[in-house]
């Protein structure tokens, strides 16, 4: 929050959002920049004013595996 306050804008994130991004960094510090550098590219992209959960869940969604049919076996 520290930063955030020293940038000009304490409202860009609550509270909440730093504590999944602690969490989900596993207490790394550099980590947890790199997250958030992410998420505010990700908002400057969509023109967003803050960063929100819907945001976050966007951005660090585990990618999805598309499943293709095994070929069906010949005779």
């Amino acid at each position: 929050m520290h930063r955030l306050t020293q940038a000009g804008n304490a409202t860009l994130a609550a509270q909440q959002q730093f504590g999944t991004l602690c969490g989900h960094a596993a207490g790394n510090y550099h980590v947890r920049l790199t997250m958030a550098a992410e998420l505010l590219e990700a908002a400057v992209a969509r023109e967003q004013t803050t960063l929100d959960e819907k945001l976050y869940l966007e951005v660090f969604a585990p990618p999805t595996v598309r499943r293709t049919p095994a070929p069906a076996a010949r005779r």
